[in-house]
Formats: C-alpha cells, sequence, structure tokens
C-alpha cells in the first residue's frame, strides 16, 4: 500500500474537481445548465449512452455535492425534479469555458489518440 502525503488530502485539485470531473456529471450539469428544472427522464433522453443505474448514481452524488437539488412532489406516480443549486450554477461558467476548448481543440487532443 502506498502511503499518500498528509497535504495531498486537502489538493482543491483531487478533492473537488474530482466531485464533478467524470463524463457523466460534467454532462448532466450541462444539460440541466441549458435545460433549466428536468425530470430524470429528461436529463436519460438527453444522454442516451448512459444506463439508468449510472445516471441515478450520478445524480445522488452530485446532489450529495450540493451542485444539483432533488426535489419529489406528493403526487402519483411521484414526479420527481433536478436543477442546478446557486454553488452548481457558479461552476457552469468555467464548464461551459472547458466545453469550447474542448470542442476548439478536439481535433488535436483526440486526434492524437489514434
Amino acid at each position: 500500500m502506498k502511503i499518500v502525503p498528509k497535504e495531498y488530502s486537502a489538493c482543491p485539485i483531487r478533492n473537488v474537481i474530482d466531485r464533478f470531473g467524470n463524463k457523466w456529471s460534467m454532462l448532466i450539469l450541462y444539460i440541466l445548465d441549458k435545460g433549466g428544472t428536468l425530470r430524470f427522464s429528461e436529463i436519460q433522453r438527453e444522454m442516451v449512452d448512459i444506463s439508468q443505474k449510472m445516471l441515478s448514481t450520478t445524480l445522488k452524488r452530485l446532489e450529495e455535492d450540493r451542485l444539483i437539488t432533488r426535489t419529489v412532489y406528493p403526487e402519483v406516480p411521484p414526479r420527481v425534479e433536478y436543477a442546478l443549486t446557486e454553488v452548481g450554477k457558479s461552476l457552469m461558467p468555467h464548464i461551459l469555458g472547458l466545453t469550447a476548448w474542448a470542442v476548439e481543440h478536439f481535433d488535436d487532443v483526440a486526434g492524437s489518440n489514434s
């Protein structure tokens, strides 16, 4: 077992970006930013290549990290909606900047793997 230096545990890159830096989390945040308040099925419709289990797991983690809210309405059947929190909204300019960079440099980066 490798011993990790103590100062690494306070590293923002390891501890904060790791929480939303995977492809599913960033896509969900992007979809909620563009679509506003959405139901599970509406998010899933935008992400045809994600399993229902992975979408559910990722939404739960984003909620735990206070980047999105989950509102359950007492209806039959229950209606559940997801939206960005203020913290999530404050993250979006950075994600949108990264997205713009990714589009601009896609061929440079992705092309290096082919």
